[in-house]
């Protein structure tokens, strides 16, 4: 593909990408604007005009937020590929470092520290201004660079060995070598699946175990009905950081685990928090998390076939603003370039995987309705609803596009057909 060719390809799909971002965002704020002044007939006997406003309030301030941040991003992307950003880097790096692993890896991490910074001062924003507003917010700056200083560390820790790895099998592996990196890959992920709860999630939260024993007992007879083995029950401090709350299971083969929020345990009946907790074991007995890894991993598998083709091609990086070196040593560069563009191409597949995961909560929702009683899931999720500041009235479109859970009234109205 001629090099302009791609150039205006690139350039097409990013103004595409970012006017449907805008413009599904300014439906969103405008639909639920509109329906701010009035509780839907469905919750109306549940849900305080005053808690509808908040949520109302709430969603648009986080979408116009969005909007910012969407445009930002745009602009960031522009400069480091079209208008030189990577090129220049490149040139300064590989002089510095010159052109084997440690210059390379030094570009991809330099790449990414930029677009993290550029991110941080919309997380801090929505954090100690929007969160902090709507009565959300728990963090301290301490904990919140904390977290960011960690999860920094974190990264180089996993990630520069990996990246090496990723080189090395790009430089040495032949042909094949997005096959091997994708073996490499797949383990990896499996790896930290194993990993995450019981290093990596404690260095962020403190989890102790469930002291309450009528709810564990309760948990355990649902969990001997689903036939779900777990490490344990565990209750996180949540509430160290933020007045929202969840359950989930986390973790591998034997390394999985239940854990519920402080939050979620302090505003829900023993009898709801199972019926929430039905609901997230239906996706391990539906299979949902296994379909998701494997779609995930195929996914994986193609687009590093792609970025094989892709990194011998002098017009992919010549689209994209930089001009690739003549002495090899190339790698990292296609690394960064696949990695800044793909997102591109990929926003418009979004609604099939809303879609997916929306299909996935429907099922969820019915394999707890016949594991408790379906009304106790609906209580809970009203109140989680309304803790959490979820608009009852989403637009549709916006829904359809981006929602990786059904709105309220969906869930609601399958949930009172088991009722």
């Amino acid at each position: 593909m001629p090099t302009l060719y791609f150039t205006v390809l690139f350039v097409i799909a990013v103004v595409a990408m970012v006017g449907t971002k805008l413009w599904l965002a300014s439906r969103q704020i405008r639909f639920v604007a509109g329906h701010r002044e009035q509780v839907p007939s469905q919750f109306a006997g549940t849900i305080q005009l005053s808690a509808h406003q908040r949520a109302a309030d709430y969603t648009v301030e986080r979408t116009r937020l969005t909007m910012i941040e969407v445009v930002v991003s745009a602009a960031v992307l522009i400069g480091l590929t079209l208008l030189g950003g990577v090129q220049a880097l490149d040139l300064a790096i590989s002089g510095w470092l010159g052109r084997g692993y440690l210059g390379q890896i030094a570009l991809v991490a330099v790449v990414i520290a930029i677009t993290s910074v550029v991110d941080l001062p919309f997380d801090y924003y929505r954090q100690f201004v929007i969160e902090q507003r709507f009565g959300f917010n728990r963090m301290s700056k301490r904990i919140f660079f904390l977290d960011r200083i960690k999860g920094t560390l974190l990264g180089a820790a996993f990630g520069l060995p990996l990246l090496f790895v990723v080189l090395w099998l790009m430089n040495q592996a032949g042909s094949l070598w997005w096959l091997w990196t994708w073996i490499v890959w797949v383990t990896f992920q499996m790896l930290v699946l194993v990993l995450y709860p019981s290093f990596i999630a404690p260095l962020f939260n403190k989890f102790e175990p469930l002291k309450d024993e009528a709810l564990k007992n309760r948990i355990e007879a649902l969990m001997k009905r689903c036939g779900f083995a777990a490490k344990g029950l565990f209750v996180m401090d949540g509430s160290r950081r933020s007045a929202h709350g969840n359950a989930y299971f986390t973790g591998f083969g034997a390394a999985k685990r239940i854990v519920f929020f402080d939050t979620l345990l302090a505003r829900l009946s023993g009898s709801e928090i199972e019926a929430v907790l039905a609901h997230e074991l239906g996706h391990f007995k539906r299979r949902h998390v296994i379909k998701r890894m494997l779609v995930t991993f195929a996914i994986s598998l193609v687009m590093l076939a792609l970025l094989g083709w892709l990194s011998q091609c002098v017009w992919f990086y010549e689209g994209l603003g930089v001009r690739p070196s003549l002495i090899g040593g190339n790698s990292g560069l296609a690394l960064v370039l696949f990695f800044l563009a793909l997102p591109v191409f990929l926003f418009f597949v979004t609604p099939l995987g809303s879609l997916s995961s929306r299909k996935h909560e429907f099922e969820a929702d019915a394999f707890a309705a016949t594991q408790t009683d379906a009304q106790d899931l609906v209580n809970a999720l009203v109140k989680l609803y309304e803790d959490n500041a979820s608009t009852l009235t989403p637009d549709p479109l916006y829904t359809a596009f981006y929602y990786s859970h059904p709105p309220a009234s969906q869930r609601i109205d399958r949930l009172l057909r088991h009722a």
